[in-house]
């Protein structure tokens, strides 16, 4: 089912052009993807992070923020699969719950490396920035999903 709530609603047959609506969890993209594209989106962004990773100085301090940001990162892509094989709306708003708390702690690791001079802003500016979209659509996911939930009173997860 896809319907856009807010001004300039759709019905739940018609997609908005040039966007799609992605695993009916409540976010917009800018252009056609599907659950597929928005996985290997992910999946994409964990492999630049872990060759980030190997870029990084040898110091105690890259280190530790490196190995941090790896695993944060890299959990972004596993827990949104997770949340694709949701058994139902609870199950997803957690595991979707988890995608978001993972990207903004990446996004805070992104942030120390550059501010203690590990790394120029110039070289995680595009990295953030994508963590930052994928952040974004999560958060509006999780909101639209508990919408829904509010609207629908048989259901068993409520708006907190």
């Amino acid at each position: 089912e896809t319907v856009r709530t807010g001004s300039g609603g759709f019905d739940s047959h018609t997609l908005p052009p040039n966007q799609f609506w992605i695993l009916d969890f409540g976010f917009w993209i800018d252009k056609v993807m599907n659950e597929q594209e928005f996985k290997d989106r992910t999946k994409k962004l964990a492999l630049r992070i872990i060759r980030l990773i190997e870029a990084l100085p040898n110091t105690t301090t890259a280190n530790i923020i490196g190995k941090q940001l790896l695993r944060s990162a890299t959990s972004v892509g596993a827990n949104y699969r997770a949340a694709c094989r949701g058994k139902s709306a609870a199950d997803v708003l957690h595991k979707l719950a988890i995608v978001e708390e993972e990207a903004d702690e990446s996004l805070y690791w992104l942030e120390l490396l550059t501010d203690s001079g590990i790394m120029p802003e110039n070289k995680l500016a595009e990295l953030k920035n994508e963590m930052n979209e994928i952040v974004s659509m999560i958060v509006a996911s999780i909101k639209t999903l508990r919408q829904k939930q509010i609207q629908n009173p048989k259901s068993k997860i409520q708006n907190q």
